[in-house]
């Protein structure tokens, strides 16, 4: 048991400090990078990383480093704004099928089920199909494919914590179901919450990749991790320093965020 918790410690201050460093390059992308990320150079394209271009150039002349730090930002804040629009949304259908069941959780859960038996990334390359590739599209679209998710994990908790004697002394004092839901029982969700958060921002990373990858998300010039795997994949032999930046980076967020969210899990 001991070794067990030491291990879920030891992965989370481990999830915490890769986190740290991602998150550090990523905020220093937004005020500053050793180059403009869209600047090119033909005479510069596809060279190997060097003490002026420490992660090469691409097939434009343009610098690795300075386009990873900020395509990382782009991505980063893309998975931020899908999580905070899925999050809001599905905690709101939770808390109120969680907490008023009856007929109105059935007819929502089972439209809830509709949408979950669709992988998401189908459904979110069917709407950026329709209403067309960008930024703002695949914002909207993953935002609303990740509402379901959310939508269980508060109902699940909402089920359990409205037996609790704190939320039946909260009704014998009078107090409104509003009251009830939001400032009793919600707080106490958190548990589960936040860690079905910061795996909802993984996913969200994963998803923008894949969409920019198809060329379907982050449109060029503009950088982003899975525009720039995209760009990369035609220079995987001659220039395999193309691909392993936006590659590792990707790989870096996801194995930090998934130990923090395992060791808030454990505890």
């Amino acid at each position: 048991m001991k070794l067990k918790v030491k291990t879920c410690h030891f992965n989370y201050i481990l999830g915490l400090l890769i986190t740290s460093l991602v998150l550090l390059m990523v905020l220093i992308g937004f005020f500053y990078t050793p180059y403009d990320p869209n600047e090119m150079n033909v005479a510069l394209k596809n060279n190997p990383p060097t003490l002026a271009h420490l992660l090469g150039t691409d097939n434009f002349g343009r610098d690795i480093l300075s386009r990873v730090m900020k395509g990382a930002g782009t991505t980063y804040i893309i998975a931020v704004v899908v999580v905070i629009i899925g999050g809001t949304l599905g905690t709101i259908v939770g808390t109120l099928t969680g907490y008023f069941g009856g007929w109105f959780d059935e007819v929502v859960m089972r439209l809830n089920d509709v949408l979950t038996s669709f992988p998401s990334i189908l459904l979110a390359l069917v709407f950026v199909s329709v209403f067309g590739p960008g930024t703002y599209n695949i914002i909207i679209a993953l935002g609303i494919i990740f509402v379901p998710s959310y939508a269980r994990v508060v109902r699940s908790e909402f089920i359990v914590l409205k037996e609790r004697d704190f939320v039946k002394n909260a009704k014998l004092m009078g107090a409104g179901s509003f009251r009830i839901m939001f400032i009793h029982i919600l707080p106490n969700t958190r548990r589960v919450l936040i860690p079905a958060l910061l795996i909802g921002f993984n996913n969200a990373v994963l998803a923008e990749a894949g969409l920019s990858y198809l060329s379907l998300g982050v449109q060029p010039p503009q950088a982003s991790l899975g525009r720039m795997l995209s760009e990369a994949q035609s220079y995987m032999i001659d220039s395999p320093w193309y691909a392993i930046a936006p590659g590792l980076m990707i790989i870096l967020t996801i194995l930090g965020f998934s130990l923090i969210s395992g060791g808030m899990e454990n505890e």
